[in-house]
């Protein structure tokens, strides 16, 4: 099925109009319209060759909402003309300990997870994503969007800023009672403040920025610091059950570290393109604290997070663009002059 995108061809080359084929639904297959695709940093990383291994022609995207245009003969979730999304894996072994207990962006077969673009995460054959007319994934991997139409676009970022900041806010106890720290308020960082305040959490957001204070408050912030002041930052000395840092840019995470109650954890999602300084080891062992990782969040967390946010009312702060715009849409990513995500209007592809 030839399908209409838009592609780098080299790590310094600028996007442009191509065509991909997509394969016809399997008997498990769904065949979707992509309406809206969000804009991640880590489409950035990729197209542009600053994580290894990039395949090209590289078609990113893996924050996509469409609509089910056909389904496979075993299909019994879905149906056509049914809203729904794919977030940041279209396959993975599906018979590992990791696969069965729903984590699947943890796989551990050969290859493990199959990316919507950028094919297997241990070698394997192109996947193309979401800057695409359409898109042909296997049911398990698709997921039921029950959002209100008008707010569809802002729901595309959910599929993976959403759940990379849902995923470790709910397994480090993020809730009532808890004191707890999101650093950095972008694409990522916006949607762990309203998480976090959402699942009852006292919330601290933590910025360089004087200029994000009032915007941090009306996300959800209970407090903001910020994190230049050291006298804002001894304040919290001690206090933080949980930090999540979103932050994709090398820094001392030290200064976080020290925030940390006894057994806190700081919780890294972001992925700089080299490493941060390395931490001190007495400021974990006298407290017992953990600097931890976490990686997107699997099919059954994500369908969790989504009815939660339809529940609850919650989307991302987005702004619209046209697919010809991806370019500058990039420029500005890298100034962090968006609030707070950009999402592609696939209209405009045709």
């Amino acid at each position: 099925m030839l399908t209409k995108a838009f592609a780098a061809q080299s790590a310094t080359t600028p996007f442009a109009p191509h065509t991909i084929d997509r394969r016809a639904p399997g008997p498990k297959d769904v065949a979707i319209e992509i309406l809206f695709c969000g804009v991640c940093h880590s489409d950035l990383h990729t197209a542009r060759g600053e994580w290894p291994g990039t395949q090209y022609p590289c078609v990113p995207g893996h924050e996509i909402i469409g609509k089910v245009m056909a389904v496979g003969k075993e299909v019994s979730r879905f149906k056509p003309g049914q809203i729904v999304g794919v977030g940041c894996m279209v396959e993975s072994c599906r018979t590992c300990a990791q696969c069965h207990d729903g984590l699947e962006q943890y796989c551990d077969g050969p290859i493990g997870f199959t990316g919507t673009y950028n094919g297997p995460v241990g070698g394997g054959p192109n996947t193309y994503g979401g800057y695409s007319a359409a898109i042909t994934v296997d049911e398990h991997f698709v997921l039921n969007i029950n959002h209100a139409e008008k707010d569809l676009a802002a729901v595309a970022p959910l599929l993976c800023a959403g759940i990379t900041t849902w995923s470790p806010l709910k397994h480090w106890g993020a809730g009532p009672g808890k004191k707890v720290g999101i650093v950095g308020i972008g694409g990522l960082g916006h949607m762990g403040v309203k998480f976090s305040h959402a699942l009852g959490a006292h919330t601290v957001a933590f910025t360089t920025s004087t200029g994000k204070v009032a915007d941090a408050k009306a996300l959800g912030a209970d407090e903001v610091v910020v994190s230049k002041d050291d006298a804002q930052m001894k304040k919290h000395l001690n206090s933080f059950d949980m930090i999540l840092n979103t932050v994709a840019a090398p820094h001392n995470l030290d200064a976080f570290t020290a925030l940390l109650k006894r057994d806190g954890t700081m919780a890294l999602v972001g992925a700089p393109s080299t490493p941060h300084p390395s931490p001190a080891v007495f400021n974990l062992v006298f407290k017992r604290r953990s600097i931890a990782g976490s990686l997107l969040g699997g099919i059954p967390e994500t369908q969790e997070m989504l009815d939660f946010c339809a529940k609850h009312d919650i989307t991302c702060d987005i702004e619209m663009i046209k697919m010809q715009d991806i370019e500058t849409a990039y420029a500005r990513m890298l100034k962090n002059d968006v609030k707070y995500r950009f999402v592609i209007d696939m209209a405009s592809l045709k």
